[in-house]
């Protein structure tokens, strides 16, 4: 009896993440458009281990056929990140009740701010989008009191120091300014508990109203409070390598 190859042929994995038929994948490999772990591959018989071997296309990584689910939720104000909450306040739990995984939440969304929030059954990767030292960036969206004057990106960006330690955002935007209200959008990376509320109440303008409406390039667009979407496998190959999974 002759022992089969190990592995999956590359084209047969391409085809199963839904890049194309399996023709057209043979025709990306041959024109030298897809690469596994970094070294591109046009032998048509090159067998993968779609578990482990890191594949791209035209540059994009290409998740595997996988029965694990990666989902985004715009979490509305008021509820919980929790997935079940002992004080029968209204959590996570309501948004996913139809689905049959049992899910959790990567990282966490104060009570009182909205936005974007991952859910998985996925645990390496939850750990791995929650852990410092991928630096994620999230950006946000806040309405504080107080006129904005102009240089406070400038002090910001170049950081200030909490009770905790030093802080410092990656961009700072103001988006609107009036007498007594203004909107302002930040991208920072550390994750400590209410961070942007603690940095711009430090700086003398106080949070009103606050939303994350990015994480680690993922964006919740048009998504109203307490809409649920899967990742597309585009934005899930883009997480996948910001922490080297």
């Amino acid at each position: 009896m002759t022992e089969q190859p190990e592995g999956i042929r590359l084209q047969k994995v391409l085809a199963q993440a839904g890049v194309g038929s399996r023709r057209a994948c043979e025709i990306l490999m041959e024109r030298g458009r897809v690469s596994v772990n970094g070294e591109v591959v046009t032998q048509m018989g090159r067998r993968v281990d779609p578990r482990t071997d890191v594949i791209h296309v035209d540059g994009k990584r290409i998740p595997p056929a996988s029965d694990s689910v990666y989902l985004v939720l715009n979490k509305p104000r008021g509820v919980v990140s929790t997935m079940s909450d002992e004080q029968g306040r209204t959590d996570l739990s309501e948004y996913v009740a139809d689905r049959p995984e049992r899910l959790f939440h990567v990282g966490r969304l104060d009570t009182d701010t909205s936005g974007l929030l991952l859910l998985t059954n996925d645990g390496e990767f939850a750990n791995r989008m929650a852990h410092p030292s991928y630096e994620i960036t999230k950006t946000y969206v806040a309405e504080v009191e107080g006129q904005v004057a102009r240089g406070l990106g400038r002090t910001l960006r170049d950081g200030i120091e909490l009770d905790d330690g030093p802080v410092r955002v990656d961009r700072f935007v103001v988006k609107q300014t009036a007498a007594d209200r203004s909107i302002v959008e930040l991208d920072l990376h550390v994750g400590r508990n209410r961070i942007v509320r603690r940095m711009l109440d430090a700086v003398g303008h106080p949070v009103v109203r606050l939303t994350r409406t990015g994480f680690g390039g993922i964006h919740l667009g048009g998504m109203k409070p307490g809409d649920l979407r899967e990742l597309t496998s585009e934005e899930l190959g883009v997480l996948l390598d910001s922490v080297a999974m």
